[in-house]
């Protein structure tokens, strides 16, 4: 065998270091977001977000506790969830538009209301969340804190003129096995949207929102080399998308990061990765309509992640009242 030469070398040296280079590149691209993350203590709530964290807290242990597990299975609790968000959407002022499909004989409902927009109408703004609980949870972070959020937020902007058209969904069958199939509720959704030609210019889904910690290496990451880059606490809220998405992620994230006083992290990565598409997000990539997921990254935090103990209990309504305050900011930046 016969020894590499000298200029061998060299070229390998330089093709390395190239590729060393290209990987820095993307990796800065796809990590690195505007505006700093708040630190610090966390400052006493207003008295209109005492009122908010009170409504967060009584609505998620309505779903939760006095409904409990909501899904195919708990077909009857499911339409019970349904009806509780409807009430909630009407004494808000809503007109609320549903949104029916059949799977295997059930009847399952997304639900819509929407602010039409002053001056672009056409331009449309969706924050939406699931309202299923997962089979054998009562769900009340997954995603009981994303649809009553969802509910907060609207009842927050019902009286308020957007330029933009603002819409507010609730997904149902996000949750297996309707997860990532023609039967998941935001894709049925999603397509229709598509089918109308509408122009959604972001879509914010609200995805297991309530669980933070100060411990040390309480925060997981899909791929180990995320380790050298975000906390090891997992006290922030996570704005995820993917790399289309990027400049929405940019948008919100600076936008929140200016109005909030709470941690946050952001990040655009390729939808292969594992947890970047697991929400109603990914269904909006499926028809090409820029979407992120507003989240505390779920199963890589939350020791309940789909079990029985995801219970009202288990949920920080301090901290989930901070993002959805920051949300709210976040919102009026998107609809001017």
């Amino acid at each position: 065998m016969q020894w590499i030469t000298k200029a061998a070398l060299i070229r390998l040296g330089i093709l390395l270091g190239g590729l060393m280079v290209l990987f820095m590149a993307i990796a800065f691209l796809m990590t690195t977001m505007p505006e700093k993350s708040y630190s610090g203590q966390l400052p006493p709530l207003t008295a209109s977000q005492q009122q908010l964290r009170d409504d967060l807290n009584r609505d998620i242990k309505i779903m939760t506790e006095d409904i409990g597990e909501h899904n195919y299975l708990f077909y009857n609790n499911l339409i019970q969830v349904e009806k509780f968000l409807k009430t909630r959407l009407s004494q808000a002022g809503y007109s609320v538009n549903t949104q029916e499909y059949s799977v295997n004989g059930q009847v399952f409902s997304n639900l819509e209301v929407e602010i039409k927009g002053t001056e672009k109408p056409d331009e449309i703004v969706i924050i939406g969340a699931h309202y299923d609980s997962v089979v054998g949870s009562p769900g009340a972070n997954d995603n009981g804190t994303g649809a009553v959020a969802v509910l907060s937020l609207a009842q927050l902007f019902s009286t308020t003129h957007p330029k933009r058209t603002l819409r507010f969904v609730e997904f149902v069958n996000e949750e297996p096995p309707f997860f990532w199939s023609e039967n998941m509720g935001s894709l049925v959704y999603a397509k229709r949207c598509q089918k109308r030609q509408e122009n959604i210019v972001a879509m914010l889904s609200l995805e297991t929102m309530g669980f933070y910690s100060q411990a040390r290496n309480s925060q997981q990451y899909p791929v180990n080399i995320l380790r050298l880059i975000y906390p090891n606490q997992g006290n922030f809220i996570g704005f995820i998308g993917n790399i289309g998405s990027r400049s929405l992620i940019h948008q919100v994230i600076a936008k929140f990061r200016t109005s909030a006083q709470f941690p946050s992290q952001g990040v655009s990565l390729p939808d292969f990765i594992p947890g970047v598409g697991w929400s109603d997000h990914w269904s909006f990539w499926q028809v090409g309509y820029p979407a992120l997921m507003v989240t505390d990254t779920a199963p890589f935090r939350y020791p309940y992640y789909h079990t029985q103990q995801d219970t009202p209990d288990q949920i920080d309504y301090d901290s989930l009242t901070y993002v959805v305050s920051g949300l709210q900011s976040v919102i009026q930046d998107l609809t001017h």
